[in-house]
């Protein structure tokens, strides 16, 4: 580590959703543990309950609100909302450097509003595509557009580097860190185990599907509604017939998510459509499941941390990675096809285990740690 200057580095940490807090909270703690920087965070609220479960847990009290979402909003109107928001923080804040990750609407604004101001975007979770911009819709295009715009690029993996690169972005540009996400479900494990309680509220659904095998489930993809998510029910409900099964689905709000699987799924007594999870009980819940079955993101990272196969149902992923790993699996939004893939996952022994000792190429925990000490050097060489 370089010595800390006179005046430590301003950085502003945007973020507004649960995945985002998620990967975002190592590095928050890495660079307030630095003296060298001065931590602003700012979050827009674009998802809100979820989001503050996250930062309760992560001790965050972000120092700056917007509590931009609103009900039925637009992604137009989300985005200029988002861009005038956070410019405004800007306008305030005066950062050096302003940090975004992924791939969400508040990500891409923050680097557009950072761009226009003539601040440099460092990215967390940087490279990740799936060839596809319309799968996933809006990420991919979100992704790329932050990809223009950033100085420091934190790819997670050496495709995502690859992937970087082939984009013609500066390889000097372009660092693999690992995801943040393992140091994050690192964390939270090991609070879990000194704190059992934080993650206790999952213990009547342990004792009543006792002896049984469990599927979690999640989904929420725009491009899954309609039929994709009508799909997605009806494979949930041939599953949890076996007698052997029982199915743990925590519902997104999103209205078009959640009519869906209310009218295929309640009242099925191997299936419990639940609220969503906090972080802990998330985390509890993967580590329960026997396999995960989602269309989400974060959840092809996590699972195998645990040893826990993944399928996906999606039409691409911008993970390949876990893919080529063999701890995941894509398996679209057609019935028969998830259905078999469970099945073949729960009645071959050979198959299930290839899936759950395969390697994780997600990350060792460190990666918060190196983006820290990146930023840290690039600052010390404008200065």
């Amino acid at each position: 580590m370089t010595a800390a200057p006179a005046v430590p580095a301003s950085i502003l940490i945007v973020f507004g959703t649960r995945p985002e807090a998620i990967k975002l909270f190592p590095v928050v703690a890495a660079l307030r543990a630095d003296p060298r920087f001065a931590v602003q965070v700012c979050v827009s609220g674009q998802h809100r309950d979820m989001l503050d479960q996250v930062l309760a847990i992560a001790g965050i009290v972000p120092d700056h609100d917007l509590d931009l979402m609103r009900p039925g909003q637009t992604l137009d109107a989300l985005t200029a909302a988002l861009l005038t928001g956070l410019g405004q923080v800007m306008d305030q804040v005066r950062p050096a450097r302003v940090i975004v990750q992924g791939d969400t609407a508040t990500a891409m604004a923050g680097a557009l509003a950072a761009y226009y101001r003539k601040i440099p975007v460092d990215h967390v979770e940087a490279g990740l595509r799936s060839g596809n911009m319309y799968h996933p819709w809006p990420e991919e295009v979100n992704r790329k557009i932050i990809g223009a715009m950033a100085s420091l690029h934190f790819a997670p993996t050496e495709t995502a580097a690859q992937a970087l690169l082939r984009e013609n972005v500066a390889p000097a540009r372009v660092h693999v860190t690992g995801n943040t996400v393992i140091d994050a479900l690192h964390w939270v494990t090991a609070r879990i185990a000194a704190e059992p309680g934080l993650a206790s509220g999952l213990a009547e659904l342990e004792a009543r599907f006792a002896g049984k095998r469990v599927i979690g489930v999640t989904s929420h993809r725009r491009e899954n509604f309609g039929g994709g998510l009508e799909a997605i029910a009806r494979a949930v409900r041939r599953i949890a017939a076996r007698d052997d099964v029982a199915v743990i689905f925590p519902v997104h709000p999103n209205p078009n998510v959640r009519a869906v699987m209310d009218s295929a799924l309640a009242g099925l007594a191997n299936v419990a459509l639940i609220e969503p999870l906090d972080y802990p009980h998330f985390a509890r819940l993967l580590g329960l499941a026997e396999i995960m079955l989602t269309d989400s993101g974060g959840v092809q990272e996590e699972a195998p941390a645990l040893g826990k196969p993944v399928l996906v149902m999606r039409e691409t992923t911008e993970r390949p990675e876990g893919i080529a790993a063999g701890t995941a699996r894509l398996v679209g939004t057609d019935e028969d096809r998830i259905v078999t893939e469970i099945f073949t996952l729960l009645d071959d022994k050979q198959a299930y285990e290839a899936m759950a000792r395969a390697h994780n190429p997600f990350g060792d925990g460190r990666s918060a740690h190196r983006i820290v000490e990146l930023i840290g050097d690039e600052i010390g060489q404008e200065a």
